[in-house]
């Protein structure tokens, strides 16, 4: 039977549409096992009932056929989730006549869900007449066959194009990568320039490719330079840095190098642009910390950048008049920029990350947007949408009744912008006085230029290893030392803690390739930079030469799992330290932490108390290391739960192990941006929260309208929950009681 099940997933995927398909879905199946009827029921969770939607066998009479969950042997194997085989299907307990249905002629019922990461998206069906008792092979056929259809229909309804009783579907989803609402119309954009669209080529003239290539650098540095100059009264320092960024790595030569040579072997410009970017976005694209996979969209938003300077000399204008919800293959800052701030409402990007510079600059401007949307463009030119920029969702012409309730929520959206924003330069405090410290984690401009932010404390994280994967080779101790006395300088009388080359395992550099079965648990961190003591002590030295006189740096050691590795790092920092004093006598002796990411360190806290100064909490990690769940693995990433009640155990042991030894600590993960992350934290007793610049005004804005007491009883109450949702839900609860529940847009549908 394996030969007519892979026969039937052909055909079904060969299909035009859905319906097609499972026309053909059932009529195959009666064939290949030999009864007489073959249904596919679907559920309608809306209305608590399963759906006739294709059969091969069945009469009925009236326009729809539908089962309540409840009831019938359909509805018994949906509650169920198992296969279900009667040989007298009139006879069990839970079958009912369905008059509508006319299958009081069928003796036998072979029936299974399809179910798709754990979701029952419906239930597959065969009778026969005569009373049959399925065998085990027909049976496992049937499962087999009801998995493929699951991935048929979960990836018909994303992309939006599932009817159900010829109601299509209007609602999509994709990443919130800036928060907002917005109502109006679609404008699918498909102009620009795709990189991946560009076929092989040689040259004819290699010199004339090469000044032509060059030509369009120039050009888009320039055109880069534009679009800081236009943004310079609009925007702060730090998000400027974005193109100021850009223009630094187009001014790199070892781009430049690769781009010549790629052209010297015989490539014409553009294919070799192409070549060499995807090249360089692989690197990045391949790596498991977010911040550096997303790097991996600014690459190809250079080169997409290139290609049109490549081909364009000519500014385009957008072909619309009145404000539209902008959307497009790729969101890129050249984008952004090149559109009047009136004309865009918000952006929807089918491809791209929710931390790229793009969503970034979008967050920057105010301007609503979603990352990774999957649905098909064309259908939405000119249609009425709705964007929501808090949870993801995208509904096309929307009923009246969701309308207003959006209109409703926009409106007290731009109030509760407005109030977060007048206080952001002031301390964060709780109502009964208690300081929280807010850090910046460093990512935006971390190669070159981090500014002055008036609205956090410091630095919590900034990674060093981004210079490190730029480049070609090792960067040396002088661009080292430049490097982070820029980012020290930017940050006089607040405290900057610098995490050590975090790279190996996926994280591999290019010039120093590292190929690992499990690189989540292999040679990363630490054990890199300890075998690699050369590496180590160039940037420790560095790193204290351009502290000197500011005084304001801490060192942070990551993916810390025992006691050697903490006095090894030691001995090579006090060895550094005495070098540099011999040329900087004057020279202070910076802190030393370590980053708590992997499980072994909860239990050698008190060992390791006296070796270090502070503990930064990295929850990200922390996480999927007690979980066993790598959150980027789409097949488990929904068991991925930030505020699971053994990752609050975890941070709860943390901070009273970190109390009891007089030990500073700090969350520098996701966990601290989310205002229930932020408020069962201080619930538990952290007053050291690190975070990106965008949730630092709403998480002060929340912290001064709740009691650091009231907090405290909130987080026992939720360690006492043994879900994660029962937890989310008691901390939600809270914020509707203070009227904040605005701030977690999600919850509140």
């Amino acid at each position: 039977m394996l030969i007519q099940l892979r026969d039937i997933v052909e055909q079904v995927s060969k299909a035009e549409n859905v319906h097609q398909a499972l026309t053909i879905l059932v009529q195959e199946t009666c064939k290949a096992m030999q009864t007489e009827c073959c249904t596919v029921y679907l559920a309608n969770n809306d209305r608590h009932r399963l759906e006739l939607i294709a059969t091969q066998g069945l009469k009925f009479s009236g326009q729809s056929v539908h089962i309540p969950f409840e009831q019938g042997l359909v509805g018994l194997v949906r509650r169920s989730a198992e296969p279900l085989n009667l040989a007298q299907a009139q006879q069990h307990p839970d079958f009912k006549y369905f008059p509508k249905l006319g299958e009081n002629v069928y003796q036998s019922f072979l029936g299974t869900p399809i179910i798709h990461r754990r979701q029952v998206f419906g239930v597959l069906v065969i009778q026969q007449r005569s009373p049959r008792q399925f065998s085990e092979i027909e049976e496992s056929f049937l499962v087999t066959l009801a998995t493929q259809l699951a991935v048929i229909i979960a990836h018909s309804q994303a992309q939006g194009v599932w009817t159900l009783k010829g109601r299509q579907v209007r609602s999509f989803k994709g990443l919130a990568a800036s928060r907002g609402i917005a109502i109006g119309k679609m404008w699918w954009d498909d102009t620009h320039p795709d990189l991946s669209k560009v076929a092989p080529a040689s040259s004819l003239d290699i010199e004339y490719d090469q000044e032509w290539l060059a030509l369009a650098v120039e050009q888009a540095i320039a055109d880069f330079r534009r679009m800081r100059k236009r943004f310079d009264s609009e925007l702060n320092k730090d998000t400027l840095a974005i193109f100021e960024l850009y223009i630094h790595l187009l001014h790199d030569p070892m781009l430049k190098a690769d781009l010549n040579r790629q052209i010297e072997q015989g490539d014409r410009a553009d294919w070799a642009l192409r070549q060499v970017i995807e090249l360089y976005a692989k690197r990045f694209a391949t790596m498991s910390d977010p911040y550096l996979r997303e790097r991996a969209n600014d690459i190809k938003e250079l080169g997409h950048r290139l290609l049109f300077f490549l081909h364009n000399h000519d500014k385009r204008e957008s072909g619309f008049k009145d404000p539209v919800i902008l959307v497009v293959r790729e969101l890129t800052a050249s984008i952004l920029a090149g559109i009047p701030r009136d004309k865009l409402l918000a952006v929807v990007s089918l491809e791209g990350a929710a931390n790229s510079h793009a969503a970034i600059l979008a967050r920057a401007l105010g301007i609503p947007a979603i990352m990774g949307a999957q649905l098909k463009p064309e259908i939405l030119r000119g249609k009425l949408g709705i964007i929501d920029g808090y949870s993801g969702d995208i509904f096309i012409e929307p009923t009246k009744q969701l309308l207003k309730e959006y209109r409703s929520l926009s409106h007290e959206e731009q109030e509760l912008s407005q109030l977060v924003e007048q206080e952001l330069s002031k301390p964060a405090y709780t109502q009964d006085g208690q300081r929280v410290e807010l850090m910046l984690n460093a990512g935006l401009s971390a190669d070159t230029n981090i500014a002055i932010n008036q609205g956090v404390d410091g630095v919590g994280l900034y990674r060093t290893e981004i210079a490190f994967l730029m480049q070609h080779g090792f960067p040396s101790e002088e661009e080292q030392t430049q490097n982070y006395r820029l980012i020290l300088s930017s940050y006089p009388d607040k405290r900057v803690v610098m995490r050590t080359l975090d790279i190996g395992g996926d994280k591999a550099l290019p010039y120093f390739p590292i190929e690992e079965d499990n690189p989540f648990l292999g040679w990363r961190g630490i054990r890199f930079t300890l075998d690699h003591t050369d590496i180590f002590l160039i940037q420790l030295r560095a790193m204290l030469k351009a502290s000197a006189g500011i005084g304001n740096l801490n060192i942070m050691l990551p993916m810390i799992s025992s006691s050697q590795e903490i006095d090894e790092s030691k001995a090579l920092l006090e060895r550094a330290y005495q070098e540099v004093l011999k040329t900087i006598p004057e020279l202070e002796r910076p802190q030393l932490g370590i980053m708590l990411e992997v499980p072994s360190i909860l239990y050698l806290l008190p060992l390791v108390a006296d070796k270090v100064d502070f503990v930064s909490v990295g929850t990200n990690d922390l996480t999927q290391y007690l979980l066993a769940v790598d959150r980027n693995n789409s097949r488990v990433s929904d068991l991925y739960e930030h505020v699971h009640p053994a990752v609050m155990m975890a941070l709860k042991h943390i901070f009273e192990t970190c109390q009891q030894h007089k030990l500073p600590v700090c969350i520098c993960g996701e966990l601290a941006g989310d205002p229930i992350g932020a408020l069962l934290l201080i619930g538990l007793g952290y007053r050291s929260l690190s975070m990106n610049t965008s949730n630092v005004a709403k998480i002060k804005y929340i912290l001064r309208k709740v009691s650091a007491k009231e907090l405290a009883q909130l987080s026992q109450d939720a360690l006492a929950k043994p879900y994660a949702d029962q937890i989310y839900h008691t901390v939600f609860s809270y914020l509707e009681q203070k009227g904040l529940a605005g701030f977690i847009r999600a919850g509140k549908k």
